[in-house]
């Protein structure tokens, strides 16, 4: 037996991952889109319709889990990135992280018989340790990613399975819950996910392994950078930081669409509340053969010109929603919407490597936990985004909230928030990912080894040590 945890303990990946651990890797995807996206879509209403707990208390404490997620992901990156154990950097935060994940996850939809304040509280304390649990295991598998995967043309292949298994966590999460709490009740529901969480949890383990690092001088300037450096540096990088605000302005047009699909089927094609689904189903369809589509396109083009690409498409993509008049037309222009959020999920992660690889460049460091960290921390300002834009431009064209009929301005409001705000937000995108200054592209198979120049100008200036060499 303790050979065996030895031999698990000292496992080290050279050369290039095989197929089954790209597959193991990539299902880590399933259960941590499987579990957020349950809790996103339905913890309000369980909370509020079901349990009876005032509306307002619990959007103070989702607020509170916003910022602390956002708090989160720079602290638990900086930290991963810091220390090296023999397991690793990475593997022993997911693998002490995963058990808490999936039993939190259940104790949110199993709270014990208590009064609101007493279930506020249970909340609060739950989600809380949801929050760290899931920060922890997913901030540092993304952080593997570009470990694992060394070239342009490795990522635009590894990234495809994990992005098909995100998208099939996502559709379950949406439609398949609503089927569990209404056969089996809240707890079966909170069980049966669990569950199945767990078991891919375990099946991404084989895929979890790190890169031998041999350097003791590496080893020691790792520990030595404190939390003020590591973000200093990292937002002083020109590649990041075009590349963060792109993804900003690319997170908030997603959830603005989303968020607009309710009052768009309603209030400007005359639908039912469940016609939602069918305008949201085409998307999720047409997504996941696309991703394949853009893997080629990036291993074709590079990051920067897929960026661009992806981007026009999107924001094109989006207007269509200008044009219909029945559900049935939105519907097709899911599709094409659909195509454009495939490319999103395909070249961002593979940008972000492309500009990690570029940083230990310059600082012969490997900092994948500091930059998924500010990217995670950045992009939770779409939440922010969403909300001021949706409300702006509801109460501009008149809503009213809880009003039975709407004046004849909701409905135009409605399509220009879903069909023009959002190629607006991607025009400002383009102009960040046209400045993006990493223009390296793959020769052949589009291969960018890592550690290869890739910029046409310096990143990001030096900032003084102890990061740069």
């Amino acid at each position: 037996m303790s050979d065996l945890v030895a031999r698990w303990r000292d496992r080290r990946l050279v050369g290039a991952p095989t197929r089954a651990q790209t597959l193991a890797y990539g299902a880590s995807a399933f259960p941590a889109n499987l579990l957020t996206q349950t809790f996103s879509a339905f913890v309000v209403y369980f909370y509020v319709d079901h349990l009876g707990v005032a509306a307002g208390w619990v959007a103070g404490a989702m607020i509170a889990h916003g910022i602390l997620n956002a708090v989160l992901n720079p602290l638990v990156g900086a930290c991963s990135d810091r220390r090296r154990t023999r397991w690793g950097r990475r593997v022993p935060w997911i693998g002490l992280g995963i058990v808490p994940l999936v039993v939190a996850f259940a104790l949110v939809w199993t709270p014990p018989d208590l009064g609101p304040v007493g279930l506020l509280v249970w909340f609060l304390l739950v989600v809380a340790v949801f929050d760290v649990a899931y920060v922890v295991v997913v901030l540092n598998a993304s952080a593997l990613f570009p470990e694992i995967f060394r070239t342009t043309a490795e990522r635009a292949r590894g990234n495809t399975p994990r992005q098909v298994f995100g998208l099939v966590g996502m559709i379950l999460g949406t439609a398949g819950a609503p089927l569990l709490y209404g056969t089996v009740g809240w707890p079966g529901m909170a069980l049966a996910l669990g569950v199945v969480s767990l078991g891919f949890f375990a099946w991404s383990l084989v895929g979890m392994v790190e890169r031998p690092v041999d350097d003791v001088t590496v080893t020691e300037r790792e520990a030595a950078v404190g939390l003020r450096d590591q973000i200093r540096y990292t937002f002083a990088n020109r590649a990041f930081v075009t590349y963060v605000l792109g993804s900003l302005l690319l997170q908030s047009t997603s959830a603005i669409v989303l968020a607009a699909v309710p009052f768009y089927v309603r209030y400007t094609l005359g639908g039912v509340e469940a016609d939602a689904t069918l305008l949201l189903a085409p998307v999720f369809v047409a997504a996941i053969p696309s991703i394949f589509a853009w893997s080629w396109v990036v291993r074709r083009l590079g990051p920067r010109t897929t960026m661009l690409w992806v981007v026009a498409v999107y924001g094109a993509s989006t207007c269509l929603y200008l044009v219909p008049s029945t559900v049935l037309g939105a519907a097709v222009a899911g599709l094409a919407v659909g195509v454009g959020i495939a490319g999103l999920m395909q070249v961002l992660e593979v940008a972000l490597a492309q500009l990690i690889d570029e940083d230990e460049r310059r600082t012969g460091l490997r900092r994948e936990g500091m930059y998924f960290g500010a990217n995670g921390f950045v992009v939770r300002g779409s939440v922010i985004v969403q909300a001021v834009v949706v409300a702006g431009v509801l109460g501009a064209s008149g809503y009213v909230e809880g009003a039975a009929t709407q004046p004849a301005d909701v409905a135009a409001g409605v399509r220009l928030l879903l069909g023009a705000v959002p190629v607006c937000l991607a025009a400002l995108a383009f102009v960040c990912f046209w400045f993006y200054p990493l223009r390296g592209r793959g020769d052949g198979d589009g291969e960018v080894p890592v550690g290869e120049a890739m910029s046409d100008a310096a990143a990001s200036p030096t900032v003084g040590d102890p990061l740069p060499r």
